[in-house]
């Protein structure tokens, strides 16, 4: 069946995307892959008078974008998927970012749908959207696939991309990279809110292909609609490329500035996740509250027990961040029972440990990271997460 098939495909991607993710002791960005939506014989969304093609904005903006860094980080590898508008098949994009063992994945895109109401711009990770709102777009994304030959189904284990049954079985996607893509969609919507599209859609998630295949954190960005009739005014003026690839790019420095910021153990500094609403275009701060205690079953006493000890100040190790509580057993564990999770938002941060003092912490993360390379340490105090310098 295609759908087995499928599954089996994502099954081994996300044991190699776990694996090539931990061989990462500590997160220092050094390789930025920058992906131009669309290509060659593929235009993208094109503008409801023809002219327009989505093709060439996202090629613009990347190399910008490409351009602003190169020139205020000489040491960083910028690597783009296309420089020319030429046709580069989806699974070649993430074989790509994979095969130069990159630190961050950005694809640019420009949105349109068949009604020309919706405007604004939004920037989605991996992950299911549980109320289908975008599925439209996700569908017209990933539909570049059947314009690389009949073989497409047998290239990417029997996905269609227009069937809806095809979608199910990405909701057992785990991504070992979704705290930190999520850190930087937000930061980008933070600085798109400055325009030259002031209008916030927030940060969505959606099953798309060239971000299931990569195997580190990734963001794709839709600049704006092309079917929206303002907002193709100011996605043809190029003047406006400049300040789009200025807002990623501020996003970029933020995020590089917040994940390398490490203190004197070693351990990086949380961030605070921003969480959109998008019916409301607000954004309101996840304050990361502790509201689940025990991986295993426990009885009511016991985790009673557990939330009171979270009150006082402790140190645990983080492990790693995704989207769904795992069953119990599961082999991303490692077969450790001594493992919690902190619900924060729609992301599930799994510790070990509960810690008096921080050097009780970094003795543990020595042993930890025999086994989880990517543990840091994180301070909970009222059962909220709070900055270790804090």
């Amino acid at each position: 069946m295609p759908h087995r098939i499928l599954l089996a495909t994502i099954s081994l991607l996300l044991i190699c995307s776990t694996f090539q993710g931990q061989e990462r002791a500590s997160f220092h960005l050094k390789k930025v892959v920058i992906d131009p939506g669309h290509g060659g014989k593929d235009p993208g969304t094109v503008s409801p008078d023809g002219k327009v093609f989505e093709k060439n904005i996202a090629l613009s903006v990347s190399l910008k974008l490409g351009q602003l860094i190169k020139s205020n980080y000489p040491h960083i590898e910028v690597i783009y998927t296309r420089k020319t508008d030429i046709f580069i098949p989806l699974n070649e994009r993430s074989r790509i970012a994979n095969k130069h063992k990159a630190d961050l994945f950005i694809s640019i895109h420009v949105n349109g749908v068949e009604s020309r109401t919706p405007s604004g711009s939004e920037t989605f990770v991996m992950g299911i959207d549980k109320t289908n709102s975008n599925f439209e777009v996700t569908m017209l994304e990933n539909s570049v696939i059947m314009l690389e030959g009949d073989d497409y189904s047998t290239k990417y284990g029997g996905f269609n991309p227009n069937d809806p049954e095809s979608y199910i079985v990405f909701s057992l996607l785990q991504n070992a990279h979704l705290e930190q893509s999520l850190i930087m969609a937000s930061l980008v919507q933070k600085h798109f809110a400055k325009g030259p599209i002031k209008l916030n859609r927030g940060i969505k998630q959606a099953p798309f292909l060239v971000l299931w295949q990569t195997s580190m954190p990734g963001i794709l960005v839709e600049l704006g609609f092309i079917t929206n009739q303002n907002d193709l005014r100011v996605l043809n003026d190029k003047r406006n490329h400049d300040k789009f690839a200025e807002s990623i790019f501020n996003a970029f420095d933020e995020f590089k500035t917040q994940y390398e910021k490490v203190n004197d153990s070693g351990s990086y500094l949380p961030v605070p996740i921003k969480e959109t609403d998008t019916s409301k275009q607000t954004q309101t701060e996840n304050k990361q509250t502790v509201t689940e205690i025990k991986q295993t079953p426990t009885t009511a006493k016991e985790a009673q027990n557990a939330v009171k000890t979270d009150t006082v100040e402790h140190f645990r190790v983080q492990i790693f961040a995704v989207g769904k509580i795992l069953p119990a057993g599961s082999r991303d564990l490692k077969g450790r029972k001594d493992v919690s999770y902190i619900k924060a938002g729609n992301l599930y941060k799994y510790t070990i440990g509960k810690y008096g003092t921080i050097d009780e912490a970094k003795d543990a993360q020595s042993e930890i990271r025999k086994h989880f390379p990517q543990a840091f340490i994180i301070k909970v105090r009222n059962n909220t997460i709070v900055p270790l310098n804090n």
